[in-house]
């Protein structure tokens, strides 16, 4: 599983500062992907226009930009577009980022479960298509480019790319026919064994170039091979316009050198103009917009990471599984179990995971579809008092670029909260019939085996899991495995290409966060590891989780500045009515200038800014505050002044009226029934 790359100290590292800071007067972030590297980038508004009823056939790679392995894999796609950039008439080349918010909806379309994913597509399809998985372990470059050629071999008649030249072996009688002819244009013939690609790969290479046409014939036919003396295979035999022939002599018998040679024969050129124009490239942005950046307390946890990773895990990452059963659906029955005992969120997100885990609980079912789920994650009945957020914002998780940190960061982050909160609560029963100090962990280990997206990592955490997990015997020894994997993917990430340069991967606490957790014995470092043990415990505590950026902290400022706001523009109204009645209206009302000197003030400030717009104005915000102060004490109702007392005294007379309304109407029902009584009922 891929690392977030802990060097935690309270203040950014001086080359960290520079790099950030020329970030943002550039304004931009590099991404993973861009058209420059020949590769068409994928958007959701586009995606389905470019792959239904194109004149070529594609093969897409769906990655996410978290996913170290994806990043590490990003160098062999790009060669992968050099390497085969003639065949794009044929077979093209895409990519779509699906950690990109905008790309969440159609990412889930195609079935992207897993990163990176690769896909192919059929040319003139004429409606949508979730394409053909790839599932192949061999994703070298070579591979990947032969299986491009056995895809576009599948093709039949009707769907098969109209530039795309003709791949299957040519006959003997189909070569003899050219010996001693005259003919317009070179035909070079590749001789090659049965499953040598290269014959195919140089009739690709040369499609986009007129005045030749390249064959290949296979080591089965001898009696061609004899009369024209082919004695060594892969071999090129080359027909001129003028009729003459001959064996071509290579150095080196690669699929390059009979490329090159035959586009520098006399009169070979590239179509400058043909009937299948080369495609237009997707139109990205060589760089990203870049969120400003977040500055933190890096001794803190941040909600605003918790959550964005809670809604990224529910919204994003199991949403990619349309029917959740079997051992996939109980696993998710156990995460959000888990979750709603200790998950340490605000209400509004604790009340959404108690709801789904009672919701799921509740369901007989053997078979639930996701969206089911998602409409109460998105609380579509608006139930009170449940929210989650819906936005991804990084702030302790944020890396300097993209691809960089983000959601790995933050899943890490949560499993430790998760396994120092259950040691927090050791008689808690988290899971029913299930009392081990495993439990955390357990449930950690399956949601990472069938849901997490980056199979790569999946698989080694597995082997970590299988290594030494049931050595666990208490929570304290759950907190401290999980540290000592995580410090294992560090080291085995560092220097990976998905590491981010400006937060190194490194062992963690380091001495700066924790000096007693390290030790030296004769010279070499060791782990105090039961000083770490307090460290953890008290770094991913309540205590610890700061609510800045949150989503809660933002919806209360906007409250209090909508309050503000609000409150000024009416103070600002009665200021404006005094000025245009000329204060002819002298009352009790304490917001009257007679009455209140501070408002009065402020309206002859006002006076004095319409006079002479040169004279300096009264801050509205600081009178504002202060009149709001002094006008709490009164009410103004109909231009009638009540004090605090007066309303408390219409309100105490109100519940009085009530209260002897409902004595009197008792009273005359009891007498009006016992009338009935005595003169309905006959005498006995």
């Amino acid at each position: 599983m891929a690392s977030c790359g802990r060097g935690k100290c309270p203040l950014l590292p001086a080359a960290v500062s520079i790099f950030l800071a020329q970030l943002l007067c550039h304004g931009h972030a590099a991404r993973l992907y861009s058209s420059q590297d020949l590769v068409t980038v994928l958007e959701a508004d586009s995606v389905k226009g470019l792959l239904v009823n194109s004149s070529a056939a594609w093969v897409v790679e769906f990655y996410s930009s978290w996913c170290g392995h994806c990043v590490s894999y990003a160098p062999t796609w790009k060669a992968l577009a050099r390497d085969v950039k003639e065949w794009e008439l044929a077979i093209r080349i895409g990519v779509m980022d699906c950690a990109d918010e905008k790309n969440f909806a159609i990412c889930g379309e195609y079935g992207i479960h897993f990163y990176p994913t690769f896909r192919y597509f059929k040319a003139l399809a004429t409606q949508f298509t979730t394409g053909e998985s790839y599932k192949g372990p061999n994703r070298e470059l070579e591979t990947m480019r032969q299986i491009m050629i056995d895809f576009l071999q599948n093709h039949t008649s009707a769907n098969k790319p109209p530039a795309c030249p003709m791949l299957s072996t040519a006959s003997s009688s189909s070569v003899l026919t050219l010996l001693g002819k005259h003919q317009k244009h070179y035909t070079a013939v590749i001789f090659e064994k049965e499953f040598s690609y290269i014959g195919r790969e140089v009739i690709l290479d040369l499609m986009q170039y007129e005045n030749i046409i390249v064959k290949r014939v296979l080591d089965t036919d001898t009696k061609l091979m004899e009369k024209l003396g082919i004695r060594s295979l892969p071999s090129c035999y080359l027909f001129y316009p003028n009729g003459s022939r001959g064996l071509i002599y290579m150095q080196k018998p690669l699929r390059s050198f009979f490329s090159s040679y035959l586009k520098s024969l006399s009169g070979v050129t590239k179509r400058q103009s043909s009937q299948y124009p080369a495609p237009v490239r997707q139109k990205d942005e060589a760089v990203n917009l870049i969120k400003p950046w977040k500055y933190f307390d890096r001794n803190k946890l941040y909600m605003a990471d918790l959550e964005s990773g809670l809604h990224y895990i529910l919204r994003v990452e199991l949403a990619s599984h349309k029917i959740l059963e079997g051992p996939e659906l109980s696993t998710l029955k156990d995460f959000i179990t888990v979750l709603s005992k200790l998950f340490p969120g605000q209400q509004p997100a604790v009340k959404l995971l108690e709801m789904l885990q009672e919701w799921l609980v509740s369901l007989p079912l053997d078979k639930i579809p996701y969206n089911a789920i998602l409409d109460l994650v998105n609380n579509k009945m608006r139930i009170s008092g449940m929210f989650l957020t819906n936005r991804v914002d990084w702030v302790g998780c944020q890396g300097s670029q993209p691809q960089y940190r983000g959601y790995p960061c933050s899943l890490w982050t949560l499993f430790h909260t998760l396994t120092v909160h259950a040691a927090t609560r050791p008689t808690m029963h988290i899971l029913p019939g299930f009392d081990s100090p495993q439990v955390v962990l357990q449930v950690i280990r399956k949601y990472i085996h069938y849901f997490f997206g980056c199979r790569e990592c999946a698989q080694h955490f597995e082997a970590m899991a299988k290594e030494s997990m049931d050595k666990v015997t208490t929570l304290d020894d759950a907190i401290l495995w999980l540290w000592r994997k995580h410090n294992e993917v560090n080291n085995r990430l560092a220097g990976a290409p998905s590491e981010d340069p400006m937060f190194p991967k490194v062992a963690w606490p380091t001495p700066n966060h924790c000096p007693t957790c390290h030790e030296e014995i004769k010279g070499l470092h060791t782990w105090n590891e039961k000083e770490v043990l307090i460290f953890l415990k008290s770094y991913y505590s309540v205590d610890n989780i700061s609510l800045k950026y949150s989503e809660y902290e933002l919806q209360v400022n906007k409250t209090k500045k909508a309050a503000l706001e609000n409150n000024q523009s009416e103070v600002r109204k009665q200021v404006l009515y005094q000025l245009s009645n000329g204060h002819k209206e002298q009352n009790a009302n304490p917001q009257n200038p007679a009455q209140n000197p501070r408002l009065g003030t402020l309206i002859k400030q006002e006076k004095g800014d319409l006079a002479d717009s040169g004279q300096k104005r009264i801050s509205f915000h600081q009178e504002t505050a202060s009149l709001k102060k002094e006008s709490k004490q009164s009410v103004s109702f109909f231009g009638i002044g009540f004090s605090n007392v007066d309303m408390s005294l219409c309100v105490m007379l109100y519940a009085a009226s009530c209260f002897f309304i409902m004595v009197m109407y008792f009273y005359f029902q009891m007498r009006s029934k016992k009338w009935k009584i005595r003169h309905v009922c006959p005498v006995v």
